[in-house]
C-alpha cells in the first residue's frame, strides 16, 4: 500500500466563497490547496451582470493571502431578465467561464433564479453559440415532489428538455446526488459533464437524521439513500471524465445552521483533500485521485490542468479545526465521522 500519492494541483468546479468577512475568512482555505475554483454566484444582491462579476472578482483577489496564485473563475446568475449581450461580452472578455441556473426557490439565495425556462431560451442559444457552459442547480422546486426526488424528476422535465431544444449547449450538473444523475450524465456525450462533492460521497440521508437531526450534516440537493451514495463512489472513482470534483463548500455561520429554519450547505474546503483520499483508498482507487480533482474538470471546461503538483502523504491522524472564525461567528468544519490519515506535506 502506498503512502505518498502526487496529483496535479487540483481545481474546485463548484465553490461558493460569500462576501465580506466570511470572504476573507474561507477564501485562505480554498486557497491553500486548491489553484482555481468556478465560484458561485448566488450572493444577495446576486451577480448578474459583467460588471457585478469584475467587482465580485476583485474583491476576492483582495481577500487572498499575500502572495497567493488562486484563480477565481466566474460565473453570471441567470435570470429571467439577463442580457444575452452582456453575458457574451463578459465571456469573450474571459470575465466569466460559465453562467449558473438557478430553479427559483431551489437552494440558498435562489429566490432570483429561473421560474418559467422558456424564457431564457434565447440566453441558451446565445451560449450554445458562443461555447459558454451552462452550470445547472438540478432540482425541481415543485412542492408536490418530494424532496427526495426533486433531482432525477429535473432531469426528465427540465434539463433533458432543454439539452435537446439547443444543440451545442455544454453543461454541467452540478452536485449530483442520485444514480439516476450518474446514469444520465454518463450517456449524456462531450457536452456533458457532472460534479460531485466531497461530502456526498461521504454522508446518506441517515447521516442527517438517525439519532437526531445533525444540521451540519444538511446540505441542497440534500443527501439520498445508500445506493445513491454508492452510485457517487463508483462514478467519482472510475476514472470516467465525465465526473469531476466539484466540492460545493458552502459555509454558514453555525447560529444560521442552528435556525429553527436552517441554511442549507457543508463547509468542507478545509479537509476536502483529505477525505477524498481516504475515500479513493477505501475504493482502491488512489491511481485515480488525479482524474477526478485535477484532470477531468480543466478538460470540459476547455483549460488546461495546472502544471504544479501536490503531495499527500499517509500518516498519523490529521487534526483540522473543528470550526473556522470569522467576524461574523463561526463555521463548523465538515466531519467526516473517521480519521483522516491523508494530509498535504508539499
Amino acid at each position: 500500500m502506498t503512502d505518498t500519492l502526487t496529483i496535479h494541483t487540483p481545481d474546485d468546479w463548484h465553490l461558493h466563497l460569500r462576501d465580506g468577512a466570511m470572504l476573507r475568512a474561507v477564501a485562505p482555505e480554498s486557497a491553500r490547496h486548491f489553484a482555481r475554483a468556478i465560484i458561485m454566484p448566488n450572493l444577495v444582491p446576486p451577480v448578474v451582470t459583467g460588471a457585478d462579476a469584475a467587482a465580485y472578482r476583485d474583491r476576492i483577489l483582495s481577500a487572498l493571502p499575500e502572495g497567493s496564485g488562486f484563480t477565481p473563475l466566474m460565473t453570471l446568475y441567470l435570470t429571467e431578465d439577463t442580457d444575452p449581450d452582456d453575458l457574451a461580452r463578459a465571456h469573450a472578455d474571459g470575465l466569466i467561464t460559465a453562467v449558473k441556473l438557478y430553479p427559483a426557490g431551489a437552494t440558498t439565495n435562489s429566490t432570483s433564479g429561473v421560474r418559467d425556462f422558456e424564457v431564457i431560451r434565447p440566453v441558451l442559444e446565445k451560449m450554445a453559440e458562443i461555447g459558454c457552459p451552462l452550470c445547472v442547480h438540478g432540482e425541481v422546486t415543485d412542492p408536490d415532489i418530494d424532496i427526495f426526488d426533486r433531482e432525477a424528476v429535473f432531469i426528465d422535465r427540465v434539463l433533458d428538455p432543454i439539452r435537446r431544444a439547443t444543440p451545442g449547449l455544454r453543461v454541467v450538473m452540478e452536485h449530483i446526488t442520485t444514480k439516476q444523475g450518474v446514469e444520465y450524465a454518463s450517456e449524456g456525450g462531450p457536452d456533458l459533464g457532472a460534479t460531485i462533492t466531497t461530502h456526498h460521497l461521504v454522508i446518506n440521508r441517515n447521516h442527517i437524521l438517525s439519532g437526531g437531526i445533525k444540521p451540519h450534516y444538511y446540505c441542497l440537493p440534500v443527501a439520498k439513500r445508500e445506493e445513491h451514495r454508492i452510485a457517487l463512489r463508483r462514478a467519482a472513482v472510475s476514472g470516467d471524465p465525465t465526473f469531476f470534483l466539484g466540492t460545493d463548500s458552502a459555509p454558514h455561520t453555525d447560529a444560521n445552521k442552528l435556525l429553527p429554519c436552517g441554511c442549507a450547505g457543508c463547509f468542507t474546503a478545509t479537509n476536502t483533500l483529505s477525505i477524498l483520499s481516504h475515500v479513493f483508498e477505501e475504493e482502491s482507487a488512489l491511481d485515480r485521485l488525479d482524474s477526478f480533482t485535477s484532470i477531468n474538470g480543466p478538460k470540459f471546461y476547455r483549460l488546461p490542468a495546472n502544471d504544479s503538483t501536490i503531495t499527500l502523504k499517509r500518516g498519523d491522524p490529521v487534526a483540522y479545526p473543528a470550526r473556522i472564525e470569522t467576524d461574523d461567528g463561526p463555521v463548523t468544519v465538515f466531519d467526516p465521522g473517521y480519521p483522516l490519515h491523508w494530509r498535504v506535506v508539499g
